[in-house]
C-alpha cells in the first residue's frame, strides 16, 4: 500500500518535472490519475528547489539576483511545463474566434503575440511582488504559492469538463478522474505548507485573491472551449501562483 503510494507519487515527480526517475515496470495509465493527489506535493518541492537556490546565491549576490535565479530554478526543474500552458492558452483563447479554431491554436508549439505578453507580464509581476518581501519570507511564499496552485489545476480537473481530443490525450497523458478521497488529501497538501510557513492572514488573503484570479480563467475556457485541457491546467496554474504572490505581498509588505 505505502509502496504503491509513493510509486504515484513518483509518477507525479516525472509527469510535473524534469527530475530523472527510473521507468517504472508494468506502468499501468490510470497511475496518472491516482497520482494527481500529489501534485500539491510535487509543487512544494519545486518551491523548494527555487527557495535553495535563492538561499544560496543571497550571500554572493545582490538582491532581485538571487530572486530572478530561483524563479530561473523553478521554470527550469519543471521544463516550463506550466508557462508553456499559460502561453497556448493566451494564444488560443486570445486569438481563436471558435472553439475548434481555439483548441486547433492552443495545440500549435509556436508562441504567439499574445502567448508572449501573457508569459512577460506573469513573469514581471511575479519577480516584482516577490520583490517587496524580505528573503525568508519571499521564500515562504514562493513554496506556499508553488503547493497551493498544483491544487488549483487538481481542483479545476475535478470540477470542470475535459474539453480536448481524449484520443489526443492518451498519447500525451493526462489526469482526468479524480475520486472525493483523492481531492481531499491533494487539498490537505496544497495547503499545509502555506499554513506551516506563512501566517493565518497571509494565507487566507493570498488563497482567496488566487482562487478568484483562476476561476477567472476556469470560467473563461469553460465558456470558450467548454472545459479544460493541459494548457489550461497550466494557465490556472500559472494565473493562481501568481495571484497568490501578489496578494502575499500585499498583506505581507503593505500598500506603497
Amino acid at each position: 500500500m505505502l509502496m504503491q503510494e509513493f510509486r504515484y507519487f513518483l509518477v507525479a515527480v516525472q509527469f510535473l518535472t524534469r527530475i530523472a526517475i527510473k521507468p517504472f515496470e508494468n506502468f499501468d495509465a490510470s497511475w496518472l490519475d491516482r497520482s494527481a493527489k500529489y501534485f500539491p506535493l510535487v509543487g512544494a518541492l519545486v518551491g523548494v528547489i527555487g527557495g535553495t537556490v535563492i538561499v544560496a546565491a543571497t550571500p554572493f549576490l545582490p538582491q532581485p539576483l538571487p530572486m530572478l535565479f530561483g524563479l530561473a530554478a523553478a521554470i527550469a526543474v519543471t521544463g516550463a511545463f506550466h508557462e508553456d500552458g499559460l502561453a497556448d492558452t493566451a494564444d488560443g483563447l486570445g486569438g481563436g474566434q471558435t472553439r475548434e479554431q481555439r483548441l486547433e491554436i492552443m495545440k500549435d508549439s509556436r508562441i504567439g503575440t499574445y502567448g508572449t505578453i501573457a508569459l512577460v507580464t506573469m513573469l514581471a509581476i511575479k519577480a516584482t511582488a516577490m520583490m517587496q518581501i524580505g528573503p525568508i519570507q519571499m521564500i515562504f511564499a514562493f513554496i506556499a504559492a508553488h503547493a497551493a496552485a498544483r491544487l488549483a489545476s487538481v481542483i479545476a480537473m475535478r470540477l470542470m469538463d475535459y474539453a480536448g481530443d481524449r484520443d489526443a490525450a492518451k498519447a500525451k497523458p493526462l489526469a482526468t478522474e479524480i475520486t472525493g478521497r483523492e481531492l481531499a488529501i491533494a487539498v490537505a497538501l496544497g495547503i499545509l505548507p502555506g499554513f506551516l510557513l506563512l501566517s493565518f492572514a497571509t494565507l487566507t488573503v493570498s488563497l482567496i485573491v488566487a482562487a478568484l484570479a483562476a476561476a477567472v480563467v476556469a470560467r473563461k475556457a469553460q465558456k470558450l472551449i467548454g472545459g479544460y485541457t493541459g494548457d489550461i491546467l497550466g494557465a490556472i496554474e500559472q494565473v493562481f501562483e501568481t495571484a497568490f504572490l501578489v496578494a502575499a505581498a500585499a498583506v505581507i509588505a503593505g500598500p506603497g
